[in-house]
Formats: structure tokens, C-alpha cells, sequence
């Protein structure tokens, strides 16, 4: 069949029944409740036995000290040009700070990979100052456990033995306090007591936990966060974390004095390193320094000279001065004799040549002026073009200016070379009459004079480096605030767990619902039929709490019960009224077996009869009758029997049971070999004549609809045709069928009912409450615990 043939949505209800979404979820409201109970008593249980870890935190302030951008250590060869500025950079502090190095030395100052626990209420606990014994680790101990952890117990025994045990419990050796201890490890040991002996009782036993450096080491590397406070500033704060306060703390504080300590060793390593150059320097300069004075001390003797330096240097240096002027002055003659040769070309003369007269530079900058425009006139102005022959005169009276200029200054420059040559030529003569020996003793003077500044210099550095070499005492990194804890753990966080289990044990089972209903093909209740169907809805039927078959009677008033009579009542809105006194013909079908066809068939017609009318209930399945195995009575003849023997009367199959005594049955009878070709014979017309003419209603146990095609080949006899839906049972693409058959018109006058709802997930559709009969509180009583939990 064609799924294509009806639209399974009502057009004009399209919006989303908010109150029927949450009643789906509401009605497994202890669900939800014991979901968040055992979330919560899970998140009760692993608070109490998870380690709660704690924040340590302290701020540091680093020292950008400078001097002059030369750091103290250095400044003694800031003179010297030998050393450039330098000045801290915060990330490479940050990363000094976390250096395996600094981290590792923090460790085994603190004796961080020594461990001692004790059995606490629930699990084992670390007492990291409050440990009764101290392992102390001889100068021969060669560290076996500095390639994997070591464990042993010490039980107290006591005040003045202990003994050793492994992690098994096997006693190792027993001996007393502050005894050395060998043979355990590569090396000997010693266990003594603390001040906090006195606070365990004899028999305490604690666990020791010996762990290699390198192995702990990256954990409280990474453990380390290093932040700066914002980009302008150099306070940089530092946390660390552990389930112990107090270690925490002292690991940041050492690891802040440590830092200190390195980095005053690496200043103080500088500074012996400058004052042992320094040293060394002076050394030799003093060594080279009196072999200078003996030189001067000899040659003096030698050659009976007092002081003929002074006279000596001045003619030098005044004979230096006299060849510098010289050089300057033939230099500008020379460029002023090129500039004048640059005048015959016609184009832009060279400018800031440096020549001593201004207006010539001024008269060269008008004439290049004068060059551009006339160079710009040429390209776009004719011949004859009046501001073209101007430029061209103003440059000729410019150059003309400019020759004599020159003129003039190459014969100023020419008496200047002059002069200057003159007074070289007698400063030549006057050196050239010095002694030979005392040019030497000039020479020897001014090496001398050379070594002696230098030996000076020295001298003063090397008081200055003293003085660095104590200032280098002065910490790297000021601290602002000393490590300190939170009196809270930061971890597990016991309000986000608590949340976090009651929002876990809300949203399972809402996710485990919400999944069975999206994977749910069945059909449930009303609203699934009238949003899938556009075919009538006679009424559902709940669930029957009780075994009995035949739910109805005239004391009954279970919610079933109640169902069948409204059903009762809704017949006469669905049956046709007639004029003739003929009985209402109804069948009840369904889609498969199973869906409880005979169920509401008998309980139906046990309805119709308890309301003084004359009722007949006839099998017409023949190929699975199930009337007389529902009602659990003896195969007898039917309507099989009927059909086949001409000598059988419908008065002859009839009974009745002491149930229902109103009440006329005809059974389907043996099972045929044909069950199609006998509905087919005239004697079932007869049969619905009959029953129609003695009867008030006729209810027909019809056979399922997919399965074959009975239903459908006696189906004209029918003023009714309930078809039977079981709830959690059928699935609902099956619901084609029935709405197939109800738009091809197929089965006459079609309605369908509901058979087995739960009237706790109705939505409102249910039956059992508001009646008033009070049978609910006795069924809701008679259930098992497990039931009114669960249910």
C-alpha cells in the first residue's frame, strides 16, 4: 500500500504540544529522581575519596637594574666600548624560573622526593612536616632509587625501635633510631626521630617513598604557573598546586630563593671573572711600565739630558696643526679651479663643496635654478620666447659673477698655500735640527706616558670592580608577597561536582527516554492514532491489572471497565439509525493477531448486553478462531459446522456462559481448508439475516485485515467496523493499513479503538481517574512495592 495516500499531519494543528512533551517526561519523574539520587551519592563518594588539592601563590617584583644601560658588572668596560646595554626581558626570566635546573635543586634542597604517608580514615594521607621519623641519606648512599621509586614501611615499635618492612609487609631488618642502616639500599641510611615524635602512638606505621629527581622533576616543572601581572609591568605572580599546603608553599618560596641565589652567583662569577682580568692586566702593564722608566731613567744618563720635551712636542704639534691647514686650503683651491672649469658646460654646478666663501655657494644654488627652468623653457618655449632669452641672460651675468668670485678666491687660496708651505718648510727645519737621540728619548717619553694612563686606568676599575663584586649580593627578584595558600581546595570543586552529578543524573535519563521514544516505532497512545490517522477514534482501553477475560460486569469498575462503557456509549454516535427494527451489525478487526481483536470483541458485546439489549457475539476467524480459547471452553460447533451442514441451525451452535448470561456466543467451529470460498456462500447471507431479525446488536470477531482477506469479502454486511489498535505493540507504519482501508472505503463506517494503554502516559486520554468509584486507591494498594516505585 501507498504511504503517499493521506498526510499524516493535521493541517491545522501544527504547533508543538508543549504540556505533552513535558508529560512525557514527567510520568518517569522517579526515574529522574533516582537518577539524581545516585548521581549525588556517586558525587558524596568520590569527594570523600579524592585527594583535594590546594593553590600556593606569591608575586615577585624583577629588578630591571641598569646603569646607563651597562649592567654594575660590566660598567667597569663601558669606557671601553667593549660591552653593549643590556637589561632584563621578563620572558626569559619566566623561563629561568621554570628551568630543570632551578626546579631540580628546589627539589633536593626540600627533599621533595621523599615521601612519608600514613593510613587516614579512608585512604592514605602525606604528612610532609608532620612525619615522626626523617630519612636521612648518608654521604655513601649512592642514590639506587634514582632510577626508579623505592617503598618501604617503618612501623614504630617503640621509642627507640622501628622496623623495616617492603611494600609487602615483610619485616626487612629491625633496628633502632639514628642507627646506620645498610644493606638495603647502595649505601647506608639512618632513620631519627622528629619534634613530632611525641604525637603518633607506638605501632604507627609510614610509609616511605623514595622517587628519583628526574622523575618527579617534570611534575612540578609544569606544576608551575608563571604569569606577568599586565605587558608594562615586571611583577610576575607564581602558583603552584598540591594536596599538601605547606609544600606548596615552601616550593615557591624556595623556588624564589634559589632563583635569587643563581642569579647573584652569575653576577658575582662576572665580576670575579672582570677583577681577575683586571689583575692579570696589571700585572703585566707594571711589568711593561718600569722597563719604560728604566729606558728613560738610561737614556738619560747616558746622554746628560734634563728637559727637552716640552720644546720638542710643541714644535710636533704646531708642525702637525701647520700641515693640517696646509692640506684643507690646497683642497679648496683645488675644487674652487674644478668649479671654475664646470662653468664652460653649460649645466648644474656641483653644490656643498665646502668652499670658505658663502656667496659663492649662494651664487651656485641661483645658478642651478636658473639652469632647471632655462632646461624646462627649452622643452616647451620657442626660440624667441621672451622668459627664455631672460634666463638665458640671467645665467650669463650669473656665470660671469661667478668667474670673478672664483678668480678672486683661487688667488686668496694661492697666497694661503703659500703662506703655509713657507711655515712648514722652517717647522721642517727647525725638527730636522733636533738631535737624533732626543727624538729617540721622545719617543721612549711618550710609550712611557702611554703605559703609565693605561696602568691608571686600571687601577680605578679595579677599585670599581671591588665594589660591584659586593653590590652583586643584592637579590634578582624582590618578593612582593610570600607564597600563601587558599584555606580551600581549588580542586575538586565540591558545589561544580554536586551540580555536575544532578545535572549528569537529570540529563541520562531524559537522553535515555528521549532516545527510546526517537527509536520507538510503536504506537502508545490516542495521540499517536489521531496525528497519524484521519480516522475516528472511538476510545482506548487501558491496561487490565487483573486476569480475569471478561473485564465487565455489573459491579465492575476497574478504569477497563469504564472503557468498554464508553466505548458503549460512543457507538451511537458512530451506528446509522434505521427505521427497521433490524440489528446493529459490528466487526471487530484489527491489523495482526495479537492486538486483543477477541478481547475487546467479547468485553464489547458483554457491554452492549449489560445494557438490557439482545446481544450476539459470532466468530467469523476462521482460520485462528480464538473466542473459544479465550474463554477457556470446550471446542463445540460453529459457524464452519454451519455453513457445511445443512442440517445444523443457528439456535443448534448457540451458548452462552455464567459470566456474561445476557449474553448469545457462536464459536467459528473447525477450522476449514477453505475459510475464503466459505464466506462466500449464501449461507452466510442467511446467517447475518437471521441473527439481524433476533438480535439488537450482532458483534462479529472478525479476522486480521493484513493478513487475509476474510474481513474485507463480508464486510458489506457491517453498519460498524472497530479496528482494534494494541498499544506498545503495533507498529506505526503499520497504521497504512487501516487508513488505506478508511480512504478507499474498503470497510464501511471504520472507527478504531485503542486496546492496552497505559493510563499513566495517556496525556490526558486515560481512564481510572476522576470517576470517583474508588477502585483506583485499591488497585494503586494491591500493587507490589517494586510497582508503586517503578510504575
Amino acid at each position: 500500500m501507498d504511504n503517499t495516500q493521506y498526510s499524516p499531519k493535521l493541517e491545522n494543528n501544527e504547533t508543538i504540544n508543549i504540556r505533552a512533551e513535558v508529560e512525557k517526561y514527567l510520568v518517569h519523574w522517579k526515574w529522574f529522581l533516582l537518577g539524581a539520587l545516585i548521581s549525588l551519592i556517586g558525587a558524596y563518594i568520590y569527594l570523600r575519596y579524592s585527594t583535594p588539592i590546594y593553590s600556593a601563590s606569591t608575586s615577585i617584583l624583577i629588578k630591571n637594574d641598569k646603569k646607563g644601560g651597562v649592567a654594575e658588572e660590566l660598567a667597569a668596560f663601558e669606557d671601553l666600548g667593549i660591552v653593549g646595554a643590556s637589561s632584563k626581558n621578563i620572558d626569559n626570566e619566566v623561563e629561568i624560573l621554570k628551568s630543570r635546573k632551578l626546579v631540580s635543586s628546589v627539589i633536593e634542597k626540600l627533599n621533595l622526593n621523599i615521601k612519608y604517608l600514613t593510613e587516614g580514615r579512608v585512604k592514605e594521607v602525606e604528612i610532609y612536616k608532620n612525619s615522626p621519623i626523617q630519612f636521612v641519606k648518608l654521604d655513601s648512599l649512592q642514590s639506587s632509587w634514582e632510577s626508579s621509586s623505592t617503598i618501604f614501611n617503618i612501623e614504630i615499635i617503640s621509642d627507640e625501635k622501628i622496623i623495616l618492612k617492603d611494600v609487602n609487609n615483610n619485616t626487612l631488618a629491625e633496628k633502632n633510631f639514628s642507627e646506620t642502616i645498610s644493606g638495603l639500599l647502595d649505601g647506608d641510611f639512618k632513620i631519627i626521630k622528629t619534634k613530632n615524635f611525641d604525637s603518633y602512638k607506638i605501632g604507627t606505621t609510614v610509609k616511605v617513598v623514595l622517587s628519583p629527581v628526574s622523575g618527579i622533576i617534570d611534575g612540578y616543572k609544569n606544576g608551575v604557573a608563571i604569569s606577568q601581572i599586565n605587558k608594562k609591568s615586571s611583577v610576575l605572580r607564581l602558583s603552584f598546586n598540591s594536596p599538601v599546603k605547606e609544600k606548596a608553599e615552601d616550593f615557591l618560596n624556595e623556588l624564589i630563593t634559589h632563583y635569587n641565589l643563581d642569579a647573584i652567583n652569575d653576577k658575582r662569577e662576572i665580576s670575579k671573572r672582570t677583577s681577575d682580568f683586571i689583575n692579570d692586566r696589571l700585572r703585566n702593564v707594571a711589568l711593561e711600565l718600569g722597563k719604560h722608566d728604566d729606558d728613560v731613567k738610561t737614556f738619560k744618563d747616558k746622554n746628560n739630558i734634563t728637559d727637552i720635551e716640552s720644546e720638542a712636542e710643541l714644535i710636533l704639534q704646531n708642525n702637525t696643526e701647520n700641515r693640517k691647514n696646509l692640506i684643507e686650503v690646497s683642497t679648496e683651491l683645488s675644487l674652487a679651479k674644478s668649479l671654475h672649469k664646470e662653468l664652460d658646460s653649460n649645466d648644474y654646478l656641483p653644490t656643498n663643496l665646502g668652499l670658505s666663501d658663502q656667496n659663492i655657494s649662494s651664487s651656485i644654488d641661483e645658478y642651478n635654478k636658473q639652469i632647471a627652468q632655462l632646461k624646462r623653457l627649452e622643452k616647451s618655449a620657442g626660440s624667441k620666447n621672451t622668459i627664455l632669452i631672460e634666463t638665458r641672460e640671467n645665467i650669463e651675468n650669473l656665470r660671469a659673477a661667478l668667474k670673478r668670485s672664483l678668480d678672486n678666491t683661487v688667488n686668496s687660496l694661492q697666497i694661503k698655500v703659500n703662506s703655509l708651505q713657507r711655515e712648514a718648510n722652517r717647522f721642517s727645519s727647525k725638527i730636522s735640527s733636533i738631535p737624533s737621540k732626543e727624538r729617540e728619548f721622545l719617543d721612549i717619553a711618550r710609550q712611557r706616558e702611554i703605559i703609565a694612563t693605561l696602568y691608571s686606568y686600571l687601577l680605578k676599575k679595579k677599585e670599581e670592580t671591588a665594589i660591584s663584586l659586593t653590590a652583586t649580593a643584592v637579590p634578582n627578584a624582590k618578593v612582593i608577597d610570600r607564597a600563601y595558600s587558599t584555606s580551600y581546595p581549588i580542586s575538586p570543586k565540591r558545589k561544580i561536582i554536586y551540580l555536575g552529578a544532578l545535572f549528569l543524573g537529570v540529563i541520562i535519563p531524559f537522553i535515555i527516554i528521549y532516545l527510546r521514544d526517537l527509536l520507538d516505532t510503536k504506537v502508545h497512545t490516542r495521540k499517536d492514532i489521531t496525528d497519524l490517522t484521519s480516522i475516528p477514534f472511538l476510545g482506548d482501553i487501558p491496561h487490565s491489572e487483573t486476569k480475569e477475560k471478561i473485564v465487565i460486569n455489573s459491579g465492575a469498575r476497574s478504569s477497563t471497565a469504564e472503557a468498554f462503557r464508553l466505548i458503549r456509549t460512543n457507538l451511537d454516535f458512530m451506528l446509522p439509525s434505521t427505521e427497521d427494527k433490524k440489528a446493529k451489525t459490528i466487526f471487530v478487526t484489527s491489523t495482526t493477531s495479537g492486538e486483543g481483536k477477541s478481547f475487546a470483541s467479547i468485553n464489547l458485546a458483554a457491554s452492549l448486553s449489560l445494557s438490557g439489549k439482545k446481544v450476539v457475539l459470532a466468530g467469523l476467524d476462521l482460520r485462528a478462531p480464538k473466542i473459544i480459547e479465550y474463554l477457556e471452553i470446550p471446542e463445540r460447533k460453529g459457524i464452519t459446522n454451519y455453513i457445511t451442514d445443512d442440517s445444523i441451525t443457528v439456535n443448534s451452535i448457540k451458548f452462552s456462559i455464567d459470566d456474561i448470561p445476557n449474553l448469545d456466543i457462536i464459536s467459528s467451529g473447525a477450522i476449514p481448508p477453505n475459510p475464503a470460498e466459505l464466506l462466500m456462500t449464501d449461507k452466510i447471507s442467511s446467517l447475518f439475516e437471521e441473527l439481524k431479525s433476533d438480535y439488537d446488536y450482532v458483534i462479529i470477531d472478525t479476522a486480521p485485515v493484513s493478513l487475509v482477506t476474510d474481513t474485507l469479502l463480508i464486510s458489506k454486511y457491517a453498519d460498524l467496523v472497530l479496528y482494534v489498535a494494541r498499544a506498545n505493540y503495533l507498529d506505526k507504519r503499520m497504521l497504512v493499513i487501516p487508513q488505506t482501508l478508511y480512504t478507499d472505503k474498503k470497510l464501511p463506517n471504520l472507527a478504531m479503538i485503542l486496546n492496552d494503554t497505559d493510563i499513566k502516559r495517556g496525556y490526558g486520554y486515560g481512564y481510572g481517574y476522576g470517576y470517583g468509584y474508588g477502585y483506583g486507591a485499591d488497585e494503586e494498594n494491591n500493587k507490589p512495592w517494586y510497582k508503586k516505585i517503578f510504575s
